[in-house]
């Protein structure tokens, strides 16, 4: 089972009731989907706890990819400690503490590929079809806007490709400013960003590789995912 979480922002007590929710045990892997920071005020903890994560498990079972706050931070747009509600000219920066937390952020993954299933923080170029994997570049990885839906057309009819992202909170998506669940457009896409800071919650969702079947997670159990237009 490959589980999924993106958007955390800064939140920590969502992370790690998500977290609750998650199986490391046998082969199972957590694909994390970028935007770890900049909302809540917690950013160093919640780096500091999937660095934690990382160590414990190992890269390849705890799987880290880079959002586009993470690139802001990189690059000096946006330091890392701050909230959604600092201002750029506050003066927040540890640069001796932040260093270590820039190398790591530098060193991630931006796309993550298992079987049939894209794992990424905003999207891929669709428009470049079979050649997507030639022709996406790292901008559109991290910040592709708006999130794209319908069926994505590798040029291979026999690879029914999925794309998992974050990036987009899926009220914006469905155009329903209450829902901030799982959504899957019933074709190819399935976006999970709760927009954590207006639901104080984050979404799990789990793939199951060898029944190419996805799942949300809740403390409730485990329930398979239908089409937003089929359920509301």
């Amino acid at each position: 089972m490959i589980y999924c979480i993106a958007d955390i922002h800064g939140r920590l007590g969502p992370f790690e009731d998500a977290l609750a929710l998650v199986d490391f045990t046998g082969d199972n892997k957590l694909v994390l989907l970028g935007d770890y920071i900049h909302g809540g005020s917690e950013n160093i903890e919640v780096l500091d706890k999937i660095m934690m994560l990382e160590r414990t498990y190992g890269s390849d079972k705890v799987i880290v990819l880079a959002g586009n706050h993470e690139d802001m931070a990189i690059d000096g747009r946006w330091p890392i400690r701050a909230s959604r509600f600092t201002s750029f000219e506050d003066e927040i920066e540890d640069d001796e503490i932040d260093d270590k937390y820039i190398d790591w952020m530098s060193d991630l993954r931006r796309i993550y590929v298992e079987g049939n299933t894209i794992f990424v923080h905003a999207g891929i170029d669709e428009d470049a079809g079979e050649f997507w994997e030639w022709e996406t570049d790292d901008y559109t990885l991290t910040e592709k806007y708006p999130a794209q839906l319908g069926y994505f057309d590798c040029g291979e009819p026999e690879r029914d490709i999925k794309i998992v992202a974050g990036h987009v909170g899926t009220a914006e998506i469905s155009g329903d400013p209450s829902f901030h669940d799982i959504y899957y457009d019933g074709q190819s896409h399935y976006y999970i960003d709760s927009t954590v800071l207006d639901s104080g919650y984050l979404n799990v969702l789990a793939f199951d590789p060898d029944q190419d079947k996805f799942f949300t997670v809740t403390e409730n159990g485990k329930y398979p995912v239908f089409p937003y237009n089929d359920e509301n």
